[in-house]
């Protein structure tokens, strides 16, 4: 797998080293995914028909019905970056404990630093391809865990990054989480 020591040597100066953070910017992430994830970036793929993305008008709402709850749709402005949270579904909401939906994502992020996580925006923007994210990180009370974060790029003209669709995968950690043991939420 192509992990963060890729990834990150793009945005590093000379004399840095990359972090050894779990991201995957090759399909091999599909052999580890959840089912359900997979069958999400396949259905991204077939609307790409030998594009690099997908255009906003190629994604049916009714067919993304099975994975609103995990769903997250983001709006992206350019000159300067700017990422905004269009639409946060259910289980993300209850994840996250509070709904992000209107807000920017560099400050209602979840994840290991803010660093990383908008590096894998960047990176799904910047190469108009997908990323795949494994850092677990907990809910805000503990119970749930992400497990994988699939960060999916659209334009309407092949180049131009207008929309980034994220589908997450949980696993409920309430049996083995404590209250000792309940990490802080990243954002």
């Amino acid at each position: 797998m192509i992990f963060d020591a890729i990834a990150g040597r793009d945005q590093m100066g000379v004399g840095q080293t990359a972090t050894n953070y779990p991201r995957c910017l090759t399909q091999e992430f599909l052999d580890r995914c959840h089912p359900r994830q997979a069958e999400f970036f396949r259905y991204w793929d077939s609307k790409r028909r030998g594009r690099r993305m997908p255009a906003r008008i190629d994604i049916v709402p009714a067919d993304l019905t099975l994975y609103l709850p995990e769903l997250i749709i983001v709006d992206v402005r350019h000159d300067p970056l700017h990422l905004t949270y269009r639409f946060v579904g259910s289980r993300e909401i209850e994840y996250r404990g509070y709904d992000p939906t209107g807000k920017d994502v560099s400050t209602h992020f979840v994840g290991r630093s803010r660093d990383e996580v908008l590096l894998n925006y960047r990176l799904a923007i910047e190469h108009r391809s997908f990323v795949y994210d494994e850092d677990p990180v907990f809910s805000a009370d503990g119970r749930f865990r992400e497990v994988g974060t699939l960060l999916l790029p659209v334009s309407d003209d092949d180049e131009t990054v207008s929309m980034v669709l994220i589908h997450s995968t949980f696993r409920d950690d309430t049996a083995e989480v404590g209250p000792a043991s309940r990490p802080r939420r990243a954002g």
